[in-house]
């Protein structure tokens, strides 16, 4: 017992020696980075003692402000468009039974796509002079769009290239969690006459709250940390209208060398992050099907 004990240890200890060295350490030193300004002196970093002062600077930041809601209002309505339109995908492709395997290469093309990539295609199907979005507009009789000049149109333009980019990843999850439903309880569904719209009320969707629920974290999180999508079509402009945090902490750190203001931004929006997707998560368990 004793020998499977330590080996059991042994195998485990690599993964957490590595999950400190890369997870544990680097957050306690940018804990530490927080309550520090850092000037480079002679190839030499210097940290001064600043305390809190870079925290109590963060609700007058109209930067990280406009950062905090717009990264908000993008990841709430991309992660919402984006899980339904993966959850109907899923469910057309399940009931497709000729070309189903060209449907699904299709559909999970764009997940492929590098994004500096799609940035490039995306902005120029965005141009106000030869888009060929406004192309399109200007055929049906409209007036060309400026999609990335607009301060009201520019974050639901990059919102778009997100729904586009990342659906497939819902469509995937989606279409694994159906395909592993058991089918004997459809059969018995079908005999009793339930319709398809009392099927997918009370058989799939409370069947599929896990899955739905893994797939809403996962995208959550990697919607809070948007930045090359950001980065390539707006800069973060007109003004502030597609500023996001993640692009507001790149500023502070390589553009205007604060790191320890950076770090500071950086912890308190781990925090507004994690909170928010605890109380998703929970919210979600409950709607599941033991609410």
């Amino acid at each position: 017992m004793k020998s499977d004990t330590f080996w059991r240890y042994a195998t485990l200890a690599p993964a957490v020696i590595l999950f400190v060295l890369l997870t544990i350490l680097p957050l306690f030193n940018l804990l530490a980075l927080s309550f520090h300004d850092v000037e480079w002196l002679n190839r030499e970093a210097v940290w001064e003692w600043v305390g809190g002062r870079n925290y109590a600077k963060l609700p007058e930041d109209t930067l990280f402000n406009a950062g905090i809601l717009n990264t908000i209002i993008f990841a709430v309505l991309a992660v919402a468009f984006q899980m339904v339109l993966g959850f109907w995908l899923a469910l057309m492709t399940t009931r497709v039974t000729r070309l189903r395997v060209f449907y699904r290469a299709v559909f999970i093309l764009p997940i492929l796509v590098p994004g500096i990539i799609i940035g490039a295609i995306w902005k120029l199907m965005y141009s106000y002079d030869f888009g060929v979005i406004n192309q399109a507009v200007v055929l049906f009789g409209g007036n060309p769009v400026d999609w990335l000049g607009n301060p009201r149109l520019a974050l639901m333009s990059v919102i778009i290239v997100d729904v586009w980019h990342w659906t497939p990843f819902c469509f995937l999850l989606m279409l694994a969690s159906l395909e592993s439903l058991p089918q004997d309880i459809f059969e018995a569904a079908e005999i009793d006459g339930a319709s398809k719209g009392q099927v997918l009320r009370y058989i799939i969707l409370p069947l599929m709250m896990p899955a739905i629920i893994v797939t809403f974290i996962f995208r959550m999180i990697l919607a809070f940390k948007v930045f090359d999508e950001i980065y390539l079509l707006t800069g973060g402009g007109p003004g502030t209208s597609t500023e996001v945090i993640s692009f507001t902490i790149y500023r502070r750190f390589f553009t205007e060398d604060q790191s320890g203001y950076g770090s500071a931004m950086s912890l308190a929006t781990i925090a507004v992050i994690a909170t928010m997707i605890i109380l998703a998560s929970r919210f979600a368990t409950k709607k599941g099907p033991d609410a």
